[in-house]
């Protein structure tokens, strides 16, 4: 796919991932929809974005699904249509699963798996009935190997991953392309707002993502993948080999997640 003037919603857009993929994005030409939660902050990742004149914002949050119905007509009725849906908003967790709370187990459900499956079938119809487009989702390596005190979120990237799976399988015919994006350890805050089991944030950047890839590389990375057609895109350093690992042996994997350390 070459992305020069396709329309790109990336979701979770003022930091992180979907920050540098919209500027990645937008050096290649493409025609922008941002959403995050922070209108302010939506505002100043558009003014960075080259040509900033050619992207749109649209606030929402993925918590609230029942709304994003009306956030599709909305967006499909300014740009008409969208070529490329990115969902990569998402928070994560810190916590064993004796002190997370079932509020805690719902919000990180809520914002990392069913905010992202209301947006796909809302704006799903669009593209079959154009028989074309590009559906995302960005996962986790933790989608793949479930680790100590991430019990909601991998479970969440987890059941994202296998939607995605099942969407691919069923759109085959269609002309729509569906990806799953697994990255690894990626320099970005996402630590730092991290649910802890009562709610509250975790706070602290994990030392573990201070020597991991940086966003920008990620971003280009991803794009490149997705460019070539690419639909299960690993991008992680050392990490990713416990992925091959769980292939290979699987009780050899679950011995080393029991004795690594996690933070």
């Amino acid at each position: 796919m070459d992305f020069a003037d396709k329309v790109v919603w990336i979701t979770g857009a003022t930091s992180g991932i979907g920050e540098a993929m919209a500027y990645e994005l937008a050096r290649q030409g493409a025609r922008l929809i941002l959403s995050a939660r922070r209108e302010t902050q939506l505002h100043a990742v558009r003014q960075r974005c080259l040509h900033s004149d050619r992207h749109q914002i649209m606030p929402m949050d993925m918590a609230d699904s029942a709304a994003i119905p009306v956030k599709v007509m909305q967006v499909l009725a300014v740009c008409g249509h969208v070529d490329v849906l990115i969902n990569n908003a998402g928070i994560s967790q810190r916590s064993k699963v004796k002190d997370t709370s079932l509020e805690v187990d719902r919000q990180l459900m809520e914002v990392d798996f069913f905010g992202p499956v209301a947006l796909t079938k809302a704006l799903l119809p669009s593209m079959l009935e154009r028989g074309e487009g590009l559906m995302v989702a960005v996962s986790s390596v933790a989608g793949l190997v479930a680790t100590p005190l991430r019990s909601s979120y991998c479970a969440a990237k987890h059941a994202l991953a296998a939607f995605y799976d099942a969407l691919r399988a069923e759109v085959h015919d269609s002309g729509v392309r569906v990806a799953v994006i697994y990255p690894g350890f990626v320099r970005t805050e996402i630590t730092l707002h991290a649910l802890e089991g009562d709610g509250s944030a975790h706070g602290v950047l994990d030392p573990k993502l201070k020597t991991g890839m940086s966003a920008d590389v990620f971003a280009a990375q991803a794009v490149a993948a997705l460019s070539r057609g690419d639909e299960r895109i690993i991008l992680a350093g050392n990490e990713k080999w416990a992925v091959w690992l769980g292939r290979a042996s699987p009780s050899l994997l679950a011995t080393v997640i029991r004795k690594a350390k996690v933070t």
